[in-house]
């Protein structure tokens, strides 16, 4: 078991898996200031945002959600009505953008391709044993080809807290980068499960890892866990991937899920981001929020800059 650092070496193949051959980085781990992080996002959080910006970034909010419906009642009804809703927020007003993605469990993926075609909103799924991770490699893996077999354009995977709390980081490593071999075009994201692992730096350690082992993404939080997304883990992990840009030139997006519920905490998500990362990033091709509850209130606050008025919370439907 490897304690605080994972050596340059191959990945090991485990029996009944496919584990790619992916060089280990050398490793040390990066201690993180967490009164410094904390007053960061505290200051951010007062930033003045005025209306034409305010419009801007609601509109673009609603472009970088992952709708997400990831319950043992989900439905194909229910399935396709979320996807009507990620083509079109808003009937009434085309001039609001299509969500980025539908997230949803993977026998739910070919209900979401046939509702989705032809309109570019990507569909996501949750693999590798979701939303604990406890299950042996093989199994998690033959649920990622699953996925990407049904239609799946992402995959976002768990990774094993066990493995990351008691210092096995190697393990952690490895599982990512078959994990990101499964997937073939599909894109991964790397969830870190940030509720569970207790501190900033073990946050910050992970992130490195899941960077470093092939992610396409990192991303908070399964949104089964509490705490999930707050913006100083989001801070931390923004951090890391403006680290890893600045070390090798490579652009990693970055995804907070759970907790994000009002358009309010989303603009702040998105000051975090841009003074972070700069105008790159605020893209969905680089930025999502994963959430269910997030769009209506976004509507609501656009509707509210558009008429003067709020609407009420029954005008928007609630699959």
């Amino acid at each position: 078991m490897n304690h605080g650092t994972i050596h340059s070496s191959q990945a090991s193949s485990t029996p009944g898996s496919s584990v790619v051959a992916r060089p280990r980085p050398s490793f040390s781990g990066t201690t993180v200031d967490k009164v410094a992080i904390e007053e960061r996002v505290g200051a951010l959080a007062k930033r003045s945002i005025k209306k034409q910006a305010k419009v801007a970034g609601l509109k673009l909010t609603t472009s970088m959600i992952d709708l997400t419906t990831l319950e043992g009642k989900d439905t194909p009804g229910k399935v396709r009505a979320l996807c009507a809703k990620a083509r079109r927020p808003l009937a009434s007003d085309p001039s609001i953008p299509a969500c980025a993605a539908i997230c949803v469990y993977p026998n739910m993926v070919p209900v979401a391709k046939e509702a989705l075609a032809g309109s570019g909103v990507h569909i996501a799924s949750v693999a590798t044993a979701f939303p604990s991770g406890q299950s042996p490699l093989d199994i998690k893996l033959d649920d990622v080809r699953r996925a990407v077999d049904f239609g799946a354009d992402e995959i976002d995977m768990v990774i094993d807290r066990g493995a990351m709390l008691s210092g096995d980081y190697a393990k952690v490593f490895d599982e990512i980068a078959a994990t990101k071999e499964a997937c073939g075009p599909a894109h991964l994201k790397v969830i870190l499960e940030t509720g569970e692992l207790g501190t900033y730096d073990l946050v910050r350690r992970a992130s490195e890892i899941g960077i470093a082992a092939g992610g396409d993404f990192i991303k908070t939080s399964t949104g089964k866990v509490q705490p999930a997304a707050t913006p100083a883990v989001t801070l931390v992990m923004l951090e890391c991937i403006r680290d890893h840009y600045l070390a090798t030139g490579k652009k990693i997006g970055m995804k907070p899920a759970g907790g994000v519920r009002t358009a309010k905490q989303a603009l702040h998500y998105l000051v975090i981001v841009k003074e972070t990362l700069g105008d790159a990033w605020l893209t969905p091709d680089l930025f999502r929020f994963g959430a269910s509850a997030l769009l209506n209130d976004v509507l609501m606050q656009l509707e509210k800059e558009r008429t003067g008025n709020y609407a009420a919370s029954d005008d928007f439907s609630k699959e």
